[in-house]
């Protein structure tokens, strides 16, 4: 019998309605999936339904992954390893479709990895992610919220975001605590243009360090003091951290790499 394990942030979604409403958020026929922790199997079983031209799953857990080989035999390639520790770009020559049951514990990590790793051709078309309604909220807030944070200005720069519905905790097996949320990422094909993505990782790191404090502080720590920057895009160094908009992180970090060279 096969238990969940706390450690890795395991809850296998078990509700059939839940199911068919994530798999029918697109056509998946002839597509290629990538599904993250399937678990059990039971999401991988309705895109198989679908079918799709190639299924490739990633899972960390050993006893999972021999489950998923006996049960799916060679429907789906099982890659038996930490997503956190793979290079995306480089499973598969072909454009993935992702559905994701993340772990709750490192979710956003998985998250902010593939935004900042992202290259000139992109991996994947769509990613279909299930969240932790509160991490989920915090992707999908608007500035000058309680939400609003670091998390919400790296997704937004490079993706259009929707959210597709909330997940009740009997969804699941074991039931977690908390209310889950389906969010629909896609790229967009126009965005801020910067030299590094680490540099906007950095900038919102900082800035948010201290969200209920103003931002002169981490200003001019990044810009040693110099004002003129704040002056050309209109900063106010009484704001605090969730009354600037992504617009204004996205030009803060040109900025910064501007006076870098």
């Amino acid at each position: 019998m096969i238990r969940a394990k706390k450690s890795l942030g395991q809850n296998f979604l078990i509700d059939q309605n839940i199911i068919d409403k994530i798999v029918n958020i697109l056509e998946l026929k002839n597509k290629n999936i990538l599904e993250i922790g399937p678990g059990t199997g039971n999401l991988t079983q309705g895109i198989l339904k679908k079918n799709p031209k190639k299924v490739l799953v990633v899972e960390k857990d050993n006893n999972l992954s021999k489950l998923l080989k006996e049960k799916f035999k060679n429907k789906i390639e099982v890659i038996n390893q930490d997503i956190l520790k793979i290079d995306e770009n480089l499973l598969s020559d072909q454009t993935l479709t992702v559905f994701g049951n993340l772990p709750y514990n490192i979710s956003t990590e998985i998250l902010c990895k593939w935004i900042l790793n992202i290259k000139k051709k992109i991996w994947f078309d769509y990613l279909i992610l299930m969240f932790q309604k509160e991490v989920a909220d915090r992707i999908i807030s608007d500035f000058n919220t309680k939400n609003y944070g670091r998390l919400t200005i790296l997704a937004n720069w490079r993706l259009h975001i929707e959210k597709i519905c909330d997940i009740s905790p009997m969804s699941f097996k074991p039931k977690p605590k908390i209310e889950s949320t389906v969010l629909f990422f896609k790229p967009k094909k126009e965005f801020f243009s910067l030299k590094n993505s680490k540099n906007l990782e950095k900038i919102t790191r900082i800035f948010f360090m201290h969200r209920r404090k103003m931002i002169r502080k981490p200003y001019y720590q990044l810009f040693n003091r110099n004002i003129n920057v704040a002056s050309k895009i209109g900063i106010d160094l009484n704001s605090r951290p969730q009354n600037l908009d992504f617009d204004t992180y996205f030009k803060l970090t040109k900025e910064y790499e501007n006076l870098r060279g």
